[in-house]
């Protein structure tokens, strides 16, 4: 239980750094780097979440989660490959990007909540 909340928190990060990069990018109209900015930034966010989903159902087969349920993992994890590349491009629309964030986060601090 203890590598989930660590890797919930680290998640938490990403998802915040990937909102703090669109903001910036909105801001100055400017893309990241294919190669130097996003794909790093996206593999990492694809290599915690990978491990993230790991632990969430090794944990699901010990524990019963009262408020979180299988479809919220897989769409949170879908909601952070799709932040992790957004956050780079200005021209994505805000509105979505805004709402991946905040069911993302609502998901991962709702876990976080159930893991204390």
């Amino acid at each position: 239980m203890q590598r989930l909340q660590e890797l919930t928190e680290e998640l938490v990060k990403v998802v915040n750094q990937a909102n703090d990069r669109y903001h910036l990018a909105r801001e100055t109209g400017e893309e990241g780097d294919f190669y130097k900015e996003v794909k790093p930034f996206a593999d990492e966010a694809k290599r915690l979440s990978d491990e993230w989903e790991e632990e969430v159902m090794r944990s699901f087969q010990t524990r019963r989660f009262k408020h979180i349920h299988l479809s919220q993992v897989k769409a949170t994890i879908e909601n952070i490959e799709l932040l992790s590349v957004q956050a780079f491009f200005p021209k994505a629309s805000y509105t979505r990007f805004r709402n991946y964030v905040e069911s993302t986060l609502f998901v991962l601090q709702q876990l976080l909540k159930e893991l204390k």
